[in-house]
């Protein structure tokens, strides 16, 4: 039965694209998306507006484009309207606004009002009001050697060169394998749609065993996709992954038999190709965001942390990070707790899968 569904799966043009191609082109856009493409040097294209020059405004103007974050549009000022043409068609980030007089304090920051909230608007801002606040020391005489700075840095779980690069890239390596999972038992409910199954079901052929052969398909599948994602990767990305292979064959094999097994009950009660994908998909969509792939679920809220310890994917991203990124955690209870979850989610999804396939095989007969 696996040589069958090897070869059928083989034969098929699609699996190669959903099942290689589309991971990775999701993978590389969710990178560079959420991962800066690589590049961790901040710069917003800005320009500035002096309604009227003086002395307060001249001074300004020139510290402010000392800035290293800022990119300036041009290197002279430009009119209101100009800005705010340039606004209107996102063509900058900002626009500064001089004061018109020498007495005159204020600086404004002007801004797309569909991008208000977003980090690069956050980031302008607090730039800003770092800037204001040295001019304001400036004015009062205090040097700026004297005043008090803040100084940031970084701690890993794992080792000291990991980064959000590899806290991605492994999120985005466990998503794509359970994707995989809940995507790759299509083929049942085409079989199901074509009268396949229902001859399937009147052999002495078990049907858990059928299912447990394509699993298994989908496991030698997702192997393929791990090597080559994290390949990309480090290659592509820059990301430091360190490997503990005995953490990682665990991690792996529970999850990607506990996704197939989803996606198997998910097939045993679809009658058509197109309720199993919105199955998959809707399944797909409320764990991409809820079980710590872009960012750690300890931000979450308080009322929907218990949603996230009941979702599978949480402790296949969190065992696929250990073999991956930190190098350890097959020696920790978290570890093998999370595993004993995930296998649980993998043996009831089977379990009643088989169930419902069983009573249909009975059906038949």
């Amino acid at each position: 039965m696996l040589a069958a569904h090897l070869k059928m799966t083989l034969r098929e043009k699609q699996v190669w694209f959903w099942a290689i191609f589309f991971p990775i082109i999701l993978m590389v856009l969710f990178m560079i998306i959420f991962g800066g493409g690589g590049d961790d040097r901040f710069q917003a294209k800005v320009a500035v507006v002096k309604p009227v020059a003086n002395a307060t405004a001249d001074l300004l103007e020139d510290r402010l484009r000392q800035v290293l974050a800022l990119e300036w549009k041009t290197e002279l000022p430009v009119s209101a309207e100009q800005a705010d043409e340039w606004i209107k068609e996102k063509d900058i980030d900002a626009v500064i606004e001089l004061p018109e007089t020498d007495n005159a304090k204020a600086l404004k920051l002007i801004v797309n009002t569909e991008n208000e909230q977003s980090a690069t608007t956050q980031a302008i801002s607090g730039i800003l009001e770092k800037f204001v606040q040295q001019a304001n020391l400036a004015e009062a005489g205090v040097e700026e050697q004297s005043a008090y700075q803040l100084q940031i840095r970084s701690v890993s779980s794992g080792s000291e060169d990991l980064n959000y690069v590899d806290f991605l890239l492994t999120g985005m390596i466990a998503l794509s394998i359970a994707q995989g999972g809940l995507f790759g038992m299509v083929d049942l409910v085409e079989m199901r749609r074509n009268g396949l199954l229902k001859r399937l079901r009147m052999t002495p052929v078990r049907i858990g065993l059928f299912g447990l052969s394509d699993m298994t398909v989908r496991y030698l599948f997702g192997i393929v996709q791990m090597i080559i994602l994290a390949l990309i990767g480090i290659f592509g990305f820059g990301a430091n992954l360190h490997i503990d292979f005995l953490t990682l064959f665990v991690a792996f094999s529970v999850g990607m038999l506990a996704f197939s097994a989803i996606g198997y009950l998910f097939s045993s009660f679809s009658k058509s190709l197109e309720s199993y994908m919105g199955l998959a998909n809707i399944a797909s969509f409320l764990m991409m965001f809820l079980s710590g792939i872009f960012f750690s679920t300890a931000g979450l809220p308080d009322w929907l942390k218990p949603v996230t310890h009941a979702l599978p994917l949480t402790y296949f991203v969190e065992g696929i990070r250990d073999g991956l990124a930190y190098g350890s955690g097959i020696g920790t209870g978290d570890f093998w707790a999370g595993g004993g979850i995930l296998a649980l989610w993998g043996a009831g999804a089977f379990s009643l899968g088989s169930f419902i396939y069983k009573r249909g095989r009975e059906a038949a007969r």
